[in-house]
């Protein structure tokens, strides 16, 4: 199977987003995976959706954890195939 990918939803001036992107480059040293940030406040579709949320985290199109993230819930998607 090939590399996964990892989307985080976030926006600027968010610590908690700055942690959860820590955590994924934390994880991308054991597991392989490229990370995409989106800033929510680029899209009005997004900020309706996401806008209590953030951060956000989707792995191959399905969200699997937001706010404050767990890091177990988030190694679990990435391994799970």
């Amino acid at each position: 199977m090939g590399e996964k990918k990892v989307i985080l939803y976030t926006k600027t001036h968010c610590p908690l987003c700055n942690e959860a992107h820590k955590l994924l480059q934390k994880l991308q040293q054991e597991i392989l995976f490229a990370i995409e940030s989106i800033d929510i406040y680029q899209d009005d579709l997004l900020l309706e959706k996401y806008g209590l949320m953030i951060p956000v985290v989707e792995v191959d199109g399905k969200e699997v954890d937001y706010g404050i993230l767990s890091e177990s819930v988030v190694k679990k998607a990435l391994t799970n195939f």
